[in-house]
């Protein structure tokens, strides 16, 4: 099966000289339609670089990233756009919701600039909220809301519509267990549905839904391993 996401031999240095930083040395990763594949590893070891480059808002020093078979670093400026729009769904750490513009707004305006209509791209994003239990917030700017909230407006903007890359950098970061479990839930079905699916995570317990879980340690991977464990085990209260 062809994959969705592939790096091939992807490696990203920042600077020069004595002070370069290699973020990545030479990763290869592929992600087929209903996969997840979880990345870990301790901080700096690359995870958010790699998915940085996986969504086009950053170019690799060396090697090739596929998105749809397409090679990224081949892409205009204006191309590479349309297909983060199109085909990329991205959770970010900060969020990146646009503070004068209402839920419904921040989850309607990636299909919006990609030509839909206001009425239609309206429509799929409330359905979007209604996914992640926030139908009632849509006309709710984000400081009207607490960060868990605007954390899962986040999560509905990248799943809204028909994305086939979903990339999430610890999405249930400002999440309480019992909605991180339901955010999970949504991620793991829309992999199923078709979708490939890259979640960087710090817990083994969020890593426990996915096909496979890729490690990295000083830009490098160095091992994968299949499921952890089943997730229903892992979000099982500790007693």
């Amino acid at each position: 099966m062809t994959a969705i996401l592939e790096l091939r031999d992807v490696s990203r240095t920042h600077g020069t000289g004595e002070a370069a930083v290699h973020a990545l040395r030479g990763v290869t990763v592929a992600v087929r339609p209903g996969e997840l594949v979880a990345v870990m590893g301790p901080s700096g070891s690359g995870k958010s670089t790699l998915l940085n480059l996986a969504g086009g808002l950053d170019r690799p020093s060396k090697g090739g990233v596929f998105v749809e078979g397409q090679l990224l670093g081949e892409l205009s400026k204006r191309r590479l756009a349309a297909v983060r729009r199109r085909s990329v769904g991205y959770v970010f750490q900060d969020l990146n919701l646009l503070p004068s513009l209402t839920a419904v707004e921040n989850v309607a305006l990636p299909l919006e600039l990609d030509g839909t209509s206001v009425r239609a791209a309206r429509r799929l994003a409330l359905a979007s909220l209604e996914e992640v239990g926030l139908a009632d917030l849509g006309p709710r700017f984000p400081d009207e809301m607490s960060g868990g909230q605007q954390q899962r407006v986040a999560i509905a903007r990248a799943l809204v519509g028909d994305r086939r890359l979903v990339l999430a950098d610890e999405p249930t970061g400002a999440l309480d267990s019992q909605t991180g479990e339901a955010v999970l839930r949504l991620l793991r079905a829309r992999v199923d549905a078709g979708a490939a699916g890259v979640l960087v995570t710090h817990e083994a317990r969020h890593a426990g839904w996915a096909d496979r879980v890729v490690f990295l340690r000083d830009g490098v991977v160095v091992d994968t391993s299949g499921p952890l464990t089943q997730a229903e085990e892992l979000l099982e209260p500790v007693s």
